[in-house]
């Protein structure tokens, strides 16, 4: 068997007698990962002021083509970065138009957008209707009946939800409602990126697609992304001055903004979240692999809770719910059990 601990020795020699099973939290940094941060700091020392054009001019294209390659994008400069997701969903939102705000969301999503998105509402900033996760197996069915029964001025939700691991199958259908005077779609991909194979090259010129490199991308913090379709939300007003970075020597007439993803881009940031999640791509083929027996443990997984019919029993179950990427029937899933049960390699 392939062993894949080389690629983290620095985080299990920390703690050798550690076994971290982390799902959707904080999962174990490769030591690409401190290679990124040590890099960071010899730029900063050697560079100083000009280690923001190997930044911009280096760094942030190969991150950026990184993340276009995992999503099957046609394009790589429609992503722009930050320190979180939270700030890009507030970025978004300010670019609509002043006024309550109808948004169409899931009760299943993460407490950064659900703790925000109440706030706005109690300020009736935003209206909101809520899509019940539950019953699951009609969850995308009844999301995009709401979408039929009424297009909202945004639609957020969760491509995975983080607590049950429930998928949302209709990017397609959804992508259909898009328009940049009208509705606004954005997908929140923490949940799914680097976790299970992607493929929004078909809805990319119509939703937003958030996501980052906290969890399974494995680069830690500070390393938030959007992609922007094209022709949406050209003017944030929640903004800084990255967004117009390469005009900031020029006269400066009204508030322009880049026509790429750099439209989102806000003000001074901490370089090495993104610097780290580059050298992290450098490893992707070997996740790329860990993926793959991921989604094996998982296919198994999933007939076995078939053929035991533990699907009827979801007290049982609780701790064994596994998603099964490739399959739809593995939908009500989290990774958990997958990641239980897979094993980096041979025991030292």
């Amino acid at each position: 068997m392939r062993s894949f601990k080389p690629l983290f020795s620095r985080a299990l020699a920390a703690a050798p007698g550690r076994l971290h099973f982390a799902a959707h939290s904080h999962h174990l940094w490769p030591d690409a990962s401190y290679e990124g941060q040590l890099q960071a700091w010899d730029d900063a020392a050697a560079l100083a002021d000009k280690k923001w054009d190997k930044i911009f001019g280096a760094l942030i294209p190969e991150a950026q083509a990184h993340i276009a390659r995992e999503l099957a994008l046609p394009e790589s400069s429609t992503i722009a970065f930050a320190p979180n997701t939270h700030e890009l969903l507030v970025r978004l939102i300010s670019a609509r138009k002043p006024g309550p705000i109808e948004v169409l969301t899931s009760d299943g999503e993460f407490h950064s957008f659900r703790r925000q998105a109440a706030r706005w509402a109690e300020q009736d900033r935003v209206r909101l209707r809520i899509v019940p996760c539950e019953p699951f197996e009609s969850f995308t069915e009844r999301f995009l009946a709401a979408m039929a029964e009424k297009a909202p001025d945004i639609a957020f939700l969760s491509h995975v939800m983080f607590k049950s691991g429930l998928r949302f199958d209709g990017a397609e259908a959804l992508a259909a409602y898009a328009a940049p005077d009208r509705t606004w779609i954005a997908l929140d991909l923490y949940h799914s990126f680097m976790a299970m194979p992607a493929d929004f090259s078909a809805v990319a010129d119509h939703v937003f697609l958030l996501g980052g490199g906290y969890k399974y991308a494995m680069a830690g913090e500070g390393a938030g992304f959007i992609h922007a379709p094209p022709g949406f939300a050209p003017r944030p007003a929640y903004t800084g001055w990255f967004a117009d970075f390469v005009a900031i020597e020029q006269k400066q007439q009204g508030v322009a903004y880049a026509e790429h993803g750099g439209r989102f881009l806000g003000a001074t940031f901490d370089p090495p979240g993104s610097i780290a999640s580059t050298p992290c791509s450098k490893c992707s083929r070997a996740k790329g692999s860990i993926r793959r027996r991921l989604q094996r443990t998982l296919l198994i997984c999933a007939q076995r809770l078939r053929r035991r019919s533990l699907r009827e029993t979801p007290a049982r179950c609780a701790t064994l719910r596994c998603s099964a990427p490739m399959r739809k029937a593995g939908k009500r899933a989290s990774s958990r059990c997958a990641t239980r049960a897979l094993r980096l390699g041979k025991p030292n």
